[in-house]
């Protein structure tokens, strides 16, 4: 059986290892966006149409 400081140099090193494989980015976190109220208006959805842009 190994010594403990023996196989907690192994498990640092390992973990070393795998922080230069994987390379990690920290992205900002915003908080959520609050949710928009809901209307029930029907008229709002009757006058959806499609927009053709032509490049």
């Amino acid at each position: 059986m190994l010594p403990p400081f023996v196989i907690e140099q192994i498990r640092r090193r390992e973990e070393e290892e795998r922080r230069r494989e994987r390379p990690q980015l920290e992205l900002p976190v915003s908080p959520a966006p609050k949710p928009r109220p809901k209307h029930h208006d029907d008229s709002e959805e009757e006058h959806r149409g499609v927009v053709i842009v032509e490049l």
